[in-house]
């Protein structure tokens, strides 16, 4: 006898990466209507390389976790967000980063560039920076100012995109998602109970 069935489908996880200043925020951001239009639902997890803090309501708050809290919860009425002090605990895994997630159709990854998981590059020549599908087998397409490259410049094939062709690149992630079955707009899929 097999274990219980999900009624949640799994989580479908595609990345974005590139470069610092290459546009990768900003693509998600303009990427977001065509997958909301069409009822799926989207998470993002950025990784930071740096020490990050989030702006609190009190400087208490700052206090309270410097004396040693493990968390602090902040809950308001447009959102919440919950800070889990690491107290020397290595960086999290991937695969725990996500598994802490609401369930979603989407999780789109900014950053763990070197994570096995399949990912979009977003690439400005302008920046001078090597071109990361030349050593990243999981990068699935690249999208370009312009949609072009300099002859040579890419080492093996990988599909080629204009940067503002949101369209193409949305379709990309979703068929390497599989998410083009999912109901068409209008039509929200069955998600059990609220």
């Amino acid at each position: 006898m097999s274990g219980p069935v999900s009624s949640t489908p799994a989580m479908r996880v595609f990345g974005l990466a590139g470069w610092s200043g290459s546009g990768k925020t900003t693509l998600i951001r303009r990427l977001l209507p065509a997958f909301l239009g069409h009822g799926i639902t989207v998470s993002t997890v950025k990784h930071a390389h740096h020490k990050f803090d989030l702006a609190t309501p009190k400087e208490g708050d700052r206090q309270l976790r410097a004396a040693g809290i493990d968390e602090l919860m902040l809950a308001a009425p447009a959102r919440w967000a919950l800070l889990h002090e690491a107290q020397g605990e290595p960086e999290p895994r991937f695969e725990d980063v996500i598994a802490r997630l609401t369930p979603v159709d989407l999780v789109l990854i900014e950053g763990f560039k070197s994570h096995p998981h399949p990912k979009l590059e977003v690439h400005r020549p302008i920046t001078g920076k090597p071109i990361l599908a030349n050593r990243d087998p999981n990068i699935v397409g690249l999208a370009v100012e312009g949609g072009r490259l300099d002859p040579g410049a890419l080492e093996h094939a990988v599909p080629l995109f204009d940067l503002d062709d949101i369209d193409a690149l949305a379709g990309l992630i979703l068929a390497h998602c599989d998410l083009n079955t999912l109901p068409a707009p209008g039509r929200q899929a069955e998600r059990g109970p609220a």
